[in-house]
């Protein structure tokens, strides 16, 4: 005999209670929930792909810089430059910048080096670059942008840009669509509960456990010390979903057998007796899909792996602990009929040809994978069109925006301050700005080239003015560019993502191949357009992987399931139906795969999991009980349930679509896809390629 804790006639009031006391808790904890985002593009200090870009900063020491374009609207050349040179001072008096340049602190005209940093192609506007110390963007850019307030238009026109500027738009973005539309997908999903149930208690109490599950997933990663980053920002609505799967079926079989039993208890107890076992397996499925982000090599990913983890089993537990209270005591007995009636939906007849049009309409789709796009450009982080976005596109089209870090050595071993290195440095250096994927370069070429434009510089060696440069009293800026050994230089380059490239990999090969034609060696490669290279295999991993393992995790799970081979291949190949489909559309429509997006498919192939299994246990116990057609009984039970939950999803998830951050919106559109997908699997090819194939064995 199962324990009944929903008897007590308090049991509600200490759910709704505890649901109170957990959204208290999850205000108080709000400050810290606020998402953060890793100023090296996603990954942490200790992920292995920034130890090249360590140890490249280490030898050659550098500042974040900020770039600011500055546009001339209105006014004489004279006022222009009397604007630029008060906004220079008052940029350069803000905590958290540690230098600057602009055409009113160093004369771009005759230098190699002010000439590339500080004037635009067109002559249309100049740039003030900014270095910054280690102070938090969060921090830092709001104080830039005060500055910036007070000089912008209509006698300038400033954009801004720079890693530490897209980290804190990337996290602003993040915490508005953590805040506007949690709360708006949350109340479509109360509205949509109201509608289909009808039932004040069943609304009440399903909020009551979703809400309850979401703040305690909230305060456990809070307290093992994780922090809500890019992917976890979705958190609140990703647990809540995880906890109605439990709840609409649980709520299913409650109306299924409350007309029949007169005993409330016996009701609830037999409810919960029907969807347990599915449960717990749906629920160790999704447990170990996000088990599977835990070793890959991207923070974000491990962070929602274990957010995930934790989500999984409070949504289990809360479920089954705190929802049976409203069934047992306040919800009213009724037909399932008297629910918004999705059971009796017509469903087409002709089951193999249904059968053969799902699978050739899976296989068409499926043709898209080979074009899917998981290295997308920085800037489709943000919506086209958007003032913020042709800033960005404005900086970046001058001289790129995306730092690459190129460390050379000759291939004789020769010094680089002497003459023919220098050659083969000044051959390099024109054979990379002609690239079109890149921007502005710096480089020893271009330091020298520079320190040879001052008063009798003709008249000193390349290794004088190399050892000049390197000087504190000269801010020692040779040492960003040069070994103290001069056996080594730094090219620092900055990357266009406006550029059509095949991808950024074919690219900085290409770069390597001219660092080898100039009678160099390419001793390292880094920086953030490195890594966000790196990122965009670590996302194509994570699909193979967190895919790969749910379905061949699942192959073990649905035999438990289901006890036949022969069904578990069906559920297999109808559950593959889910990622194939999903992300086949995003490649035909060339909708970029970035790190918010990708476990959109792993979340969706968790729906799936869940209704099929669910149904599948339906059949075995139908089966058990000598029923007749028992996948025709069994679809005519979890029908409803399924559809219900298909609906409140994609519904809630749509509100995602309407992001104004495209990360967010590609988001939520793959999740309905893949809803909506493993509904249709579930409902009308599982369950008729099932019965037809049992008819024809009967027969034979």
């Amino acid at each position: 005999m199962l324990p009944r804790p929903w008897t007590h006639r308090a049991s509600p009031w200490i759910a709704l209670l505890a649901a109170v006391l957990g959204l208290g808790v999850v205000w108080l904890l709000r400050a810290s929930l606020s998402p953060r985002v890793e100023g090296d593009f996603f990954f942490s200090e200790s992920d292995p792909q920034l130890q090249t870009s360590q140890r490249i900063n280490e030898t050659y020491p550098s500042s974040p810089q900020i770039i600011l374009r500055v546009a001339r609207l209105q006014g004489t050349e004279d006022s222009y430059e009397d604007r630029i040179e008060v906004l220079t001072d008052e940029l350069l008096e803000i905590e958290g910048v540690v230098g600057g340049y602009s055409i009113t602190t160093d004369s771009p005209e005759g230098s190699p080096l002010f000439s590339r940093i500080l004037l635009t192609p067109d002559a249309a506007a100049t740039n003030i670059v900014l270095s910054a110390d280690k102070t938090d963007p969060e921090v830092l850019i709001p104080r830039i942008e005060t500055v910036i307030a007070e000089h912008q238009a209509p006698e300038l026109g400033i954009v801004m840009s720079g890693v530490p500027v897209i980290v804190e738009l990337i996290r602003r973005n993040l915490l508005s669509d953590l805040i506007v539309f949690s709360l708006a997908a949350v109340l479509v999903f109360g509205l949509l509960i109201a509608i289909v149930y009808r039932d004040v208690a069943i609304v009440v109490g399903t909020l009551a456990t979703c809400f309850i599950s979401v703040s305690l997933t909230l305060v456990l990663t809070q307290a093992i010390g994780l922090s809500i980053g890019l992917l976890t920002a979705n958190l609140v609505t990703i647990v809540f979903v995880l906890t109605l799967s439990h709840v609409v079926f649980m709520t299913a079989n409650w109306l299924r057998v409350a007309e029949e039993q007169a005993d409330r208890d016996l009701a609830v107890q037999s409810a919960i007796h029907d969807t347990l076992e599915a449960s717990f397996w749906s629920m160790t499925t999704t447990l170990l899909g996000f088990a599977s982000l835990l070793i890959t090599s991207a923070q974000p990913l491990r962070e929602l792996g274990i957010a995930g983890v934790i989500g999984t089993l409070t949504a289990m537990a809360t479920a089954y602990s705190a929802y049976p209270a409203f069934l047992g005591r306040w919800a009213k007995v009724r037909t399932s009929k008297k629910a918004v009636d999705l059971a009796n939906i017509a469903l087409p007849t002709r089951t193999r040809t249904l059968a053969v049009v799902a699978g050739l309409m899976v296989l068409l789709l499926g043709a898209g994978l080979v074009r899917i796009d998981t290295d997308p450009g920085l800037l489709t982080y943000f919506a086209k069109g958007d003032p913020l976005r042709d800033g960005l596109e404005q900086i970046d089209a001058d001289g790129g925006s995306s730092t690459l870090d190129i460390v050379i050595r000759d291939t004789e071993g020769a010094r680089l301050d002497s003459n023919p290195v220098f050659e083969k440095m000044q051959v390099l250096q024109a054979s990379l700005e002609e690239d079109s994927a890149v921007g502005v370069v710096l480089s020893p070429t271009v330091l020298l080239e520079h320190a040879q434009t001052l008063p009798f510089a003709g008249f000193l060696s390349l290794e004088l003015l190399l050892d000049m440069a390197s000087t504190p009293q000269l801010g020692s800026v040779g040492l960003g560019y040069v070994t103290a050994a001069r056996d080594e230089g730094h090219y620092f380059l900055r990357m266009r993502e406006t550029v059509e490239e095949p991808s950024r990999r074919a690219i900085m090969e290409r770069l390597r191949v001219d660092v080898v034609d100039a009678g160099l060696e390419p001793v390292l490669i880094g920086g953030l357009y490195d890594l966000q290279a790196q990122l965009g295999e670590l996302i194509r991993s994570s699909l193979k992987i967190g895919i790969g393992g749910l379905m061949a995790l699942f192959l073990v799970i649905g035999f438990i399931v289901s006890r036949s081979a022969v069904t578990t291949a069906r559920m297999w190949i109808c559950l593959a139906a889910v990622p194939v489909v999903v992300l086949g559309i995003f490649g035909y429509l060339g909708i970029s795969v970035d790190i918010i997006t990708s476990p959109a498919a792993n979340i969706a192939l968790a729906m799936g999991v869940d209704s099929m299994i669910h149904l599948v246990v339906r059949v075995r116990t139908l089966d058990a009980l000598g029923e007749p057609l028992p996948w025709g009984r069994a679809l005519d039970q979890i029908r409803a349930p399924v559809l219900r939950a298909s609906m409140i999803i994609c519904a809630g998830f749509g509100i995602f679509v309407l992001s104004t951050f495209p990360p967010t919106s590609r988001f939520g559109l793959a999740v309905i896809l893949g809803t909506v997908t493993a509904a249709t699997m579930t409902l009308v090819v599982l369950p008729r390629i099932s019965a037809t194939a049992g008819r024809s064995g009967a027969k034979t």
